[in-house]
């Protein structure tokens, strides 16, 4: 797949980067508000509240993005400062298991998380904050015609549904993100006929069967709860599956945008609930310990429990304030009366076991395209660097340590790039054709030019090739420096094609922060910060599809 580009188009190039030279690359900027999207900007960093020389850190779940302002309130009347820094159910239970903590506390989404990776035993004073259950959102107008408003729901009837081709949906990966891990229980759940999910459950081949029937109507993935809300949001789509909190908040953009909202689904049979559990980790600071306390008693206090209700959360099993129901709208199939039974969660053997069952075999196939920066600029440290991501998701041995190895269905296929398209290289499945890539990775030498354009553009025309409705598409780039500038030829690619394919940007060492936020607006995706750790964003943009 030599010379791709015209002649003029290497010779505007070679201008474009004599000009690069005098330009200062713009320095790309951490999280904003909850209110801000992530689909149209950069990657995650720790939210400072307040402003005390006292400090606070917190790793949390991104659902609780919503609850800033009552921490700010809290961190302004005294004087201290709470850093919250999000991540998803397996990153906060890798983080946990490490013998260096780098945070005060941790404030999953559920216990499950906090129990498997609490293998130190360093997790004190844990308290449920609020309860959420994860629920289907279904689009108003098609929830009354598939005839789920105003009555009870089982799963049977969702995957009806989806098998009938009238329903989509979109969901977080169930192995990055404890909303989709929680639904994906509760779809083993409803259908194994027993009230604890074990082993034994999982040899069903009719359950399996149905389990992979259901998840073939996900349409599009995430690694995070509150990412996937935004998603939706900018988005066309069905419905998603997330928290009940999170469908309010939806709602209520949705209605700033005049679009439809979605009706809440609670499947009876299937009805998963996330305790967000907040507990401090000691590391022998008892004045940190201190502050911690101070804090969790804040939250748990009557009033701020009532803020908390405020917000789309439940404080309880049993129902709603009276002064907080009107939060909780029926029009939208909301039940703040109703009471909520969970199930009991497998064991944490048979959970792994759950994970990978969802990785290797049930999942919608993934079809990956990776753009891989081999300009000249990549040299020493970055292709290094670059090597060391790609072996930890095509060595398939290394990708299974975080539940991101591929199916047999999957198709990866590698683009690297300079100022052309360098070659196009593709592997099926989970044999040795992923090392034969992660070989390829590591026999291309970096030189030359950059443009990421030329290499989306082959991706384009490489997924043509497939009936995209049988996979979970991605393109994801990966680029160091400033990339000529094409973007509006791109996007008219992009637009003909009238396919939702996502592109994910990973920004590495001086690239260009808006050329991919620009790339993260037009296809409803977002940017990961790969310059302080670059295996870690590749891992992170993995979980998305």
């Amino acid at each position: 797949m030599k010379g791709y580009h015209t002649q003029g188009r290497s010779r505007r190039g070679v201008c474009f980067l004599l000009a690069c030279l005098l330009v200062l690359c713009l320095a790309l900027t951490g999280c904003g508000d909850s209110g801000s999207s992530e689909s149209q900007g950069s990657a995650e960093k720790g939210n400072a509240l307040g402003s005390g020389s006292k400090t606070i850190r917190i790793l949390s779940g991104s659902e609780n993005k919503e609850l800033e302002p009552i921490l700010k309130t809290y961190a302004e009347k005294n004087h201290i400062k709470i850093v919250m820094t999000y991540e998803g159910s397996l990153d906060i239970m890798r983080e946990l298991q490490k013998k260096d903590f780098g945070y005060d506390a941790v404030w999953p989404a559920s216990s499950i998380w906090m129990n498997a990776g609490d293998t130190q035993h360093r997790v004190k004073h844990a308290e449920s904050i609020s309860m959420n259950p994860v629920v289907f959102g279904i689009r108003k107008p098609l929830a009354e015609k598939l005839g789920f408003t105003n009555k009870e729901v089982s799963m049977t009837d969702i995957l009806g549904a989806i098998m009938d081709k009238k329903l989509k949906f979109c969901m977080t990966s169930a192995t990055q993100s404890n909303s989709g891990a929680s639904a994906y229980l509760g779809f083993i759940h409803a259908w194994s006929g027993s009230d604890v999910i074990t082993a034994e459950t999982l040899k069903d081949k009719e359950l399996k069967t149905k389990l992979a029937e259901l998840l073939s109507g996900i349409d599009r993935s995430s690694g995070s709860s509150e990412w996937l809300k935004d998603m939706f949001v900018q988005g066309d789509y069905d419905a998603m599956v997330n928290y009940e909190c999170l469908m309010i908040a939806a709602n209520k953009e949705l209605k700033k945008k005049g679009k439809d909202p979605l009706y809440v689904v609670y499947p009876y049979d299937g009805l998963s609930i996330a305790d967000s559990p907040l507990g401090y980790v000691d590391q022998g600071d008892s004045d940190a310990e201190k502050m911690f306390l101070e804090l969790q008693k804040y939250l748990l206090s009557s009033d701020v429990q009532n803020e908390i209700q405020k917000t789309g959360r439940r404080t309880g099993y049993t129902g709603i304030n009276k002064e907080n129901k009107s939060v909780f709208k029926k029009e939208w199939g909301l039940q703040p009366d109703r009471v909520l039974s969970p199930f009991k969660m497998p064991e944490g053997s048979v959970l792994k076991q759950c994970l990978t069952m969802y990785q290797t075999e049930l999942r919608k196939p993934s079809l990956t395209v990776y753009c891989l920066d081999y300009s000249g600029s990549m040299t020493g440290d970055g292709n290094k660097q670059l090597r060391a991501a790609m072996e930890q998701l095509l060595i398939q041995e290394k990708a299974k340590k975080n539940y991101l190895q591929a199916s047999s269905d999957d198709v990866t296929i590698l683009i690297p790039f300079n100022e052309k398209v360098m070659d196009v290289y593709q592997a099926k499945g989970n044999g040795s054709d992923m090392d034969g890539l992660y070989d390829k990775v590591t026999g291309i030498s970096p030189d030359g030019g950059t443009d990421m354009y030329a290499a989306m553009e082959e991706g384009l025309k490489q997924l043509r090739k497939y009936d995209l409705s049988q996979y979970t598409p991605a393109i994801i780039v990966m680029t160091d420096g400033m990339s000529n500038d094409y973007y509006e030829q791109f996007k008219e690619m992009y637009r003909a094609e009238g396919k939702d394919i996502p592109v994910f940007s990973i920004m590495y060492g001086d690239a260009d922060s808006s050329q991919l936020d620009e790339l993260a607006k037009l296809t409803n995706a977002r940017v990961f910060d790969g310059r302080e750790d670059l295996t870690g964003a590749f891992r992170k943009v993995r979980g998305y599809n």
